[in-house]
Formats: structure tokens, C-alpha cells, sequence
């Protein structure tokens, strides 16, 4: 049963949201779009090395955004290299600058944290800089850096503080010597050589030129950030094997009012776009008479193969697209597969047509953009069935 909560008045909020991520802040706007009082509450968790950061949530300022302009940096790396097959006279060796890269990095990043800010005061949507945990279903205790306490009511809760990196506690030492996408970002001088889950142990600072510790998953991976959320006060239920909100189609919880959307969700896709998607369609059913709901289907990840590779010599090996489509009638396409540079940039257009209902006899009769990598999955034609070597030999 839900808990249950006894109130004399009217709550201070129409919605309150928890967490200042994408999904929570696209929510909180939306919602103040139609002229109801609302209120975001954001805090960061210094990550155990220390680190925190703006507005803005995983993607602006440990995810996405920073990392594919590291990946920018990365690939001009390789143009350099390329450059010399093309003619360009390159000095060697090159050097980089980390520090001036991450330099520039951060303070992009620290201005989309201000640009935040500015448009939740722009829509009169109330910030509070706070650690957020229920009282009771309707109320959240807020409490600041200096341990000032704010008590926030609000008719509906929007849980949105996503995920964190979860330490591999079997690796003596992981927390105190280890570094996470939390920290990597934000760091003033390059990590050097970083260490893989052949690690047992960790016993002091890495010696130089390597980071303390790095592991990938599955032995590391990210961790719903509920712990200090006191959902069970609430009656707000986990799932107990993954910690995750179990949410219904509408992202209801178990309590009605209480809603939670992003990657904070279980079985949602942790991508910022759909969380982001998910909170608009949440505040148009909230306060906008709508009833459409967010459809988690035809979401995918992608990649591709370009001539520019031909000259240079890059190994294109992993470049691959696959499309998996209907056996039967219309051969209606239910997903594209695409590995190589600038992915998604290509996979965007395909994203539409197959929500639209796209099929292959529809692709096949489409004009591929010449030359381009995208055109290649205008050219799919040898089924995985078939057994027939699948590499492009020509137009």
C-alpha cells in the first residue's frame, strides 16, 4: 500500500521536481509552460575524489556533451595523422595539451550550468540548490551544502535524479585511488595510461603517467541515484535487484502522484533524448489534456564507413550496418545497425522513417546522396541468411 500522508491547506507546488537533469529540467519547463508553479531541486554528490559540478545533470557535465568534445579532440589527433597521406606537411612529434583542452571543455560546460539557470528564471520555475528526501508523499526536506533545512510540498513529484557510477567494491582500494567518468572530465592534467578489470588491487597513487584506476563494466557500470531519497517513506517501489523506480507507461510509481522518468527508470533506455522526450509528454498529461504517452520503441545506437578512410589507409574492419526488418508482408524495418564515424549523424534521418513505418522496398527505392557513408544502407541487399560474403566491393 502507498503511504499516506494528512495535510491541512494547499500544497506550495503544483510540481515539484527532484533532480536538474535533462529529464527533470525538460519537464520542469514544460510544466511552467502552462502557467503552473513549479520547482526543481538539484544537488550534486561530490564524487569520492572530490568532484562536483553544475545544472545541468550527467549529460552536460560528465556525459555527453564533454565527452564528444574530448572525442573531437581525438579525431583531430587522427586527421593529423591522416593529413601527411593527403599531403600536408605535418612537424613531428605532435604534442597535445591536455590542460588546454580540458580548459575549454569545462567552461563550455560551466556555461550551459549558467544557461540553465537562466531559463528556469526565465519560466519562474524555482531552483533550490539542495539534497532532496521525502517527509511523506507530498513532502520533500531539502538541505543545502551548510545543513540550512527547506521543506517543500508539492501536489506531484517528479523523481528525475539519474544515475552514478557505481564503485567495484571486490577491488581493494577502487574507492579511494579509483577515478570514474565523474572525475575524468573534470581533471586539470591528463590521466596518462589507464588501468583494465585485470586489476585485483589498489593500493596507493599510480605511478606516473597512468591514472589510479579505471574499470569498465560490467565490473563497474552506473547505479540509480536513489540512496538518500528515502523512497520507502514515500512508498515509492525499486526493483531490488537493480535499485531502479518500477514506473508504468503513464512513469507513474506506485504512488499516483509520483512520478520518476530517465535513467533513474527501470527498463528505460539511458539515453538523454528519450528522458528528455519523457518529460514533455509527462507535463502535457500532467497539466495539458494530453494522453499521449512516450514510446520506447525503435531506439537505437549507431555508427559508419567513410571514403574518406580510403587514402589514409584506416583500418575500416568495424565499420558494419545491419537492418532488421519483417520476413513477412511489407517488410516493414524494425531496426538499422550502423558502425563507423559521425553515426549519429547519419542514424538521425533513419530514426524518422522507421517510426514513420518505413520498409525496405521503400528504402530500396530511395537515391542514395553520393558519395556518403549513409547511402550504403540504401544498397543492403544480402541477407544474413544467405551466407554470401557481405563486404561492398563497389558502387
Amino acid at each position: 500500500m502507498p503511504a499516506l500522508s494528512v495535510r491541512v491547506g494547499r500544497n506550495e507546488y503544483d510540481l515539484l521536481v527532484i533532480g536538474g537533469g535533462s529529464g527533470g529540467l525538460a519537464c520542469a519547463k514544460e510544466a511552467a509552460q502552462f502557467g503552473r508553479k513549479v520547482a526543481v531541486l538539484d544537488y550534486v554528490e561530490p564524487s569520492p575524489q572530490g568532484t562536483s559540478w553544475g545544472l545541468g545533470g550527467t549529460c552536460v557535465n560528465v556525459g555527453c556533451i564533454p565527452k564528444k568534445l574530448m572525442h573531437q579532440a581525438a579525431l583531430l589527433g587522427s586527421a593529423l595523422k591522416d593529413a601527411q597521406h593527403y599531403g600536408w606537411n605535418i612537424t613531428h612529434p605532435v604534442h597535445h595539451t591536455w590542460s588546454v583542452m580540458a580548459q575549454a571543455v569545462q567552461n563550455y560546460v560551466k556555461s550551459l550550468n549558467w544557461g540553465h539557470r537562466v531559463q528556469l528564471q526565465d519560466k519562474k520555475v524555482k531552483y533550490f540548490n539542495m539534497k532532496g528526501s521525502f517527509s511523506d508523499p507530498h513532502t520533500v526536506r531539502g538541505l543545502t551544502k551548510a545543513g540550512k533545512e527547506t521543506v517543500v510540498t508539492a501536489d506531484n513529484i517528479v523523481i528525475a535524479t539519474g544515475g552514478r557510477p557505481k564503485y567495484p567494491t571486490q577491488i581493494a582500494g577502487a574507492l579511494e585511488y579509483g577515478i570514474t567518468s565523474d572525475d575524468l572530465f573534470w581533471l586539470k592534467e591528463s590521466p596518462g595510461k589507464t588501468s583494465a578489470a585485470s586489476v585485483s588491487a589498489a593500493e596507493g597513487p599510480a605511478p606516473e603517467g597512468h591514472s589510479s584506476l579505471a574499470v569498465p563494466s560490467p565490473v563497474a557500470g552506473r547505479a540509480p541515484d536513489t540512496k538518500t531519497l528515502n523512497l520507502e517513506t514515500a512508498g515509492v517501489k525499486t526493483n531490488s535487484e537493480t535499485g531502479k523506480i518500477i514506473v508504468d507507461a503513464s512513469e507513474a510509481t506506485s504512488v499516483p502522484h509520483i512520478y520518476a522518468i530517465g535513467d533513474i527508470t527501470e527498463g528505460r533506455p539511458e539515453l538523454t533524448p528519450t528522458a528528455i522526450a519523457a518529460g514533455k509528454l509527462l507535463a502535457q498529461r500532467l497539466f495539458g489534456h494530453s494522453l499521449e504517452l512516450m514510446d520506447y520503441n525503435n531506439v537505437f545506437h549507431a555508427y559508419y564507413k567513410p571514403l574518406e578512410f580510403t587514402v589514409a589507409g584506416r583500418d575500416a574492419t568495424q565499420c558494419y550496418m545491419k537492418m532488421v526488418c519483417l520476413r513477412e508482408r511489407e517488410q516493414r524495418i524494425l531496426g538499422l545497425h550502423f558502425i563507423g564515424p559521425n553515426a549519429g549523424e547519419v542514424i538521425q534521418g533513419f530514426a524518422l522513417g522507421i517510426k514513420c513505418g518505413a520498409t525496405y522496398p521503400q528504402l530500396m527505392k530511395t537515391v542514395g546522396i553520393h558519395p556518403t557513408c549513409a547511402e550504403e544502407v540504401t544498397k543492403l541487399h544480402i541477407t544474413k541468411r544467405s551466407g554470401l560474403d557481405a563486404t561492398v566491393t563497389g558502387c
